[in-house]
């Protein structure tokens, strides 16, 4: 029999994947339950594992490219003999459908049989890491297993930070300098000292030359979508230059216990939402939606390209030590492509910081769903007349705020950025409450 392999959707808003590398070759002999491909959504790249035990019949999408969700990828046939006729198979599919830029993906019809990966089935359905180890199913990416063999690493005993708990290369890496999960092959402490760490990068980067067309990412595709959907929304931009000194002083206090400050302007900004719920709310067909909670999104640079906004839920509640330890959790896992849905989907407001880069003032584009976004640029020294007349010098911030003109108004805006600023300026201590 011959079985098809499917691109699985491996997010709720994935709508194609990439394949990142196919593990089998054609011809390979497979087994049930084992990694065949590495496929990159828009969020993350994930391990596809095959239902069916027998050969990797013939390959439908090569590395590099990209098929919709539901498509078949890859034939496994049971037994040698049918490798042929997947092979057949594929030819006769490639003259029945309509070829694109892409001659290798092919449109089938879905099976009876799930159609998601084994991977998202077993861990989905298993409550806990225990449970999941009691199938004695390793999660790894391909270059994790590669590595644990040369090293001799037990799999198992490892804690995965990938996504979904899959033990990835760095896992791996990490755990040669520990003698206590060397397997059969035991080293002595001294040489395991004098061992150097295994030199394993990812994929080099290729040198791009001028006049070259560099394809988009599937996340920067995300993104390119998102911002195209704005173009529709009438959207202003209001500024409001605000005094830090205030919020310097008190930085400079709070932040030896772990407090950054892009927690510290999240809270802000949640606090003064409490008294403008116009500002958290957003546009619907229905009307005008005012959000339950304000969950504040902070837009974060991936190293690839593109960009994420995780969230920080009910920021005006949480204090302010917990929502920087969250913060720097959510940052952490968002550049390893590991964050879940609701932590990055769910925002009600979004701040978009430039000031580490040293960027004065600059306007935001508003995300769908939303209505308004805060771009906030450097606080810098500025000469500045007291309301005595007197001149000194201050520590200022711009902060411009692009809105939905169908629900927030210039008022409803210039009313919200002049409570921030007083709260920032006078009653900063209201952060740490």
């Amino acid at each position: 029999m011959i079985h098809d392999i499917f691109m699985p959707a491996l997010s709720s808003t994935m709508t194609e994947g990439k394949i990142v590398s196919w593990t089998k070759s054609p011809g390979d002999k497979v087994e049930k339950g084992e990694t065949v491909v590495v496929i990159e959504s828009d969020k993350a790249d994930m391990d596809v594992e095959s239902f069916h035990e027998g050969y990797l019949a013939t390959i439908l999408v090569e590395a590099g490219q990209e098929a919709p969700v539901g498509e078949a990828i890859a034939f496994v046939a049971d037994t040698q003999v049918e490798i042929a006729q997947a092979q057949q198979k594929n030819s006769s599919l490639s003259t029945q459908v309509p070829q694109k830029n892409s001659p290798t993906v092919v449109s089938i019809s879905a099976p009876e049989s799930i159609t998601i990966p084994a991977t998202t089935l077993s861990i989905n359905t298993s409550k806990n890491n225990e449970d999941y180890n009691t199938n004695v199913r390793i999660i790894a990416s391909p270059r994790a297993k590669k590595l644990a063999k040369k090293w001799n690493i037990d799999l198992t005993t490892l804690q995965g930070s990938g996504p979904y708990g899959r033990i990835v290369a760095e896992d791996v890496e990490e755990a040669t300098g520990s003698s206590s999960i060397l397997t059969t092959t035991p080293t002595s402490s001294s040489t395991a000292q004098s061992t150097p760490t295994p030199s394993v990068s990812p994929t080099p980067v290729s040198v791009i030359s001028s006049g070259e067309t560099v394809p988009l990412t599937i996340l920067q595709k995300a993104v390119v979508q998102n911002m195209m959907a704005t173009v529709q929304v009438p959207t202003y931009h209001v500024g409001y230059t605000i005094t830090t000194d205030g919020l310097d002083k008190l930085y400079k206090i709070i932040k030896l216990k772990g407090v950054t400050m892009t927690a510290l302007l999240a809270k802000a900004v949640a606090v003064t939402l409490q008294k403008h719920p116009l500002v958290n709310a957003n546009y619907s067909d229905q009307g005008i939606h005012y959000n339950s909670s304000i969950n504040v999104a902070l837009a974060v640079a991936m190293p690839d390209g593109g960009l994420i906004t995780p969230v920080l839920q009910n920021a005006d509640q949480v204090d302010i030590y917990s929502l920087s330890r969250t913060w720097k959790d959510l940052v952490e896992r968002a550049r390893l492509k590991q964050l879940q849905p609701q932590e990055y989907k769910n925002g009600s407001i979004t701040i978009s910081n430039l000031g580490m880069f040293g960027v004065d003032r600059f306007d935001a584009i508003l995300p769908p769903g939303q209505g308004a976004i805060l771009a906030i640029g450097k606080s810098h020294p500025q000469v500045v007349v007291t309301p005595e007349g007197l001149t000194g010098v201050k520590h200022q911030m711009a902060v411009n705020i692009t809105c939905d003109h169908r629900v927030i108004y210039g008022a409803h805006a210039a009313a919200f950025l002049q409570d921030l600023a007083k709260l920032i300026e006078t009653d900063v201590q209201l952060l740490t409450m």
